[in-house]
């Protein structure tokens, strides 16, 4: 199904599941979808301290929908990277369809990212002497 998975109705609200990496070198909202956990990446430039990554979380989501942040809120995972965000007053399909109509580089990421892990390669010993 893909990136659809992690966004969900309750109410007249939408939960969107969502893990992010605080500290990046760059901001991406979304940068990504992780098809094992079904939740929509994100790279934030702000660290995980005193709230500052929450806060540019949510400053971001609501740019990206073109609302007031007093609509965003983090229902869970307020001190874990994954975290599930709540939107008031939105659709789901209206969420499906702001991801969808962005810029074809970040779209095909969330759509067909594939998750690949770098090989294994043990660190040298820095002990050794």
């Amino acid at each position: 199904m893909g990136f659809e998975e992690a966004v969900r109705e309750s109410g007249s609200s939408v939960l969107i599941d969502i893990e992010v990496t605080p500290g990046s070198k760059v901001l991406q909202v979304p940068s990504g979808y992780n098809e094992w956990r079904k939740r929509i990446e994100v790279k934030l430039s702000q660290n995980a301290q005193k709230g500052k990554a929450n806060e540019q979380l949510i400053g971001e989501i609501s740019s990206l929908f073109r609302i007031p942040s007093s609509r965003v809120s983090i229902e869970s995972g307020s001190l874990n990277s994954k975290k599930t965000v709540m939107i008031k007053d939105i659709s789901r399909d209206d969420v499906i369809e702001i991801f969808r109509k962005m810029p074809d580089r970040i779209r095909s990421r969330i759509v067909r990212k594939s998750i690949l892990r770098p090989s294994f390669r043990p660190r040298e010993n820095v002990f050794k002497g």
